[in-house]
């Protein structure tokens, strides 16, 4: 169950920095208070898990989730840069994020 919180929170992060960059600096008031709310939701979803998991290695899949999520939809939707680089680093984030995972560190 714990898992299943820092994805839906990783998940929520994705959408919190889509609506930051929607907000246009916090003056669009939709996509602000979308930002206002997925962030709380993402904090929240993290905070619930680390009561079962160890910090680290939670944190670092939520991070990951979020990083590669974001870049993945700024290069599909927003019309991010795409280049062979940038796809290999997000591949290694995903690599690192499976062999923390591997490594321990599930939770108590």
């Amino acid at each position: 169950m714990a898992w299943i919180l820092v994805v839906a929170a990783g998940l929520f992060e994705v959408a919190m920095a889509l609506c930051l960059k929607g907000s246009k600096g916090f003056t669009e008031p939709l996509p602000s208070a979308g930002f206002l709310v997925f962030a709380v939701t993402s904090f929240g979803l993290l905070s619930l898990a680390l009561k079962n998991l160890d910090v680290g290695t939670a944190y670092a899949v939520w991070v990951g989730i979020g990083a590669v999520g974001t870049a993945t939809l700024g290069m599909l939707l927003l019309g991010d840069e795409v280049s062979a680089l940038k796809i290999a680093a997000l591949a290694f984030i995903l690599v690192g994020v499976v062999g923390l995972n591997l490594a321990g560190g599930g939770g108590h």
